[in-house]
């Protein structure tokens, strides 16, 4: 049995739909980001006040208060520079998002396009592959944007670890 375009079409509209809304797919991952850059601005700003505490009035306490800033300092370091790695493949992933949700809604409005045109013929295996791959590239930008918005928010929450650890320890 054959399916002609027009009983085909339904199916086109929705990846039609879909790819042109994933082009803001960008914005989901974006706060996170955001929130990640924000959060190490703070922690570093939080570190310097907890550097000039002026209730260290001894030598000792000064020694241990200096040591532990350190220990900080070096945690926070580590931590920058582990984000700083993942910050240039975070944007060539937003941009990947951006292209996936591009050519996905280029390809679905085309199909779509063509399937008004051709109602009543059968649709060829080329047709449904097409519209397959539609999908797909919906599927690719919406995983690739997941893991953006996952990785960042999980530095947030590793960042904010720190700076709960300087509130309580410093």
């Amino acid at each position: 049995m054959s399916i002609s375009w027009g009983d085909f079409q339904a199916v086109v509209q929705l990846s039609a739909g879909l790819n042109v809304a994933i082009l803001s797919f960008v914005d989901i991952s974006l706060p996170a980001i955001k929130e990640r850059r924000r959060v190490f601005v703070k922690a570093r700003q939080e570190l310097d006040i907890h550097r000039k505490n002026p209730h260290m009035r001894t030598d000792a306490q000064k020694e241990s208060h200096a040591n532990a800033i350190d220990d900080v300092d070096r945690r926070l370091f580590d931590l920058w520079r582990e984000t700083s790695a993942f910050e240039s493949i975070e944007d060539s992933l937003i941009k990947s998002t951006g292209v996936f949700g591009f050519f996905g809604a280029v390809l679905s409005i085309g199909l779509l396009w063509y399937s008004a045109l051709h109602y009543n013929e059968d649709i060829s295996f080329t047709g449904e592959l097409l519209t397959v791959l539609s999908f797909f590239s919906l599927l690719a930008a919406f995983l690739i944007n997941f893991v953006t918005a996952s990785k960042a928010s999980q530095y947030t929450k590793r960042c904010n670890t720190l700076r709960d650890h300087m509130r309580v320890k410093l």
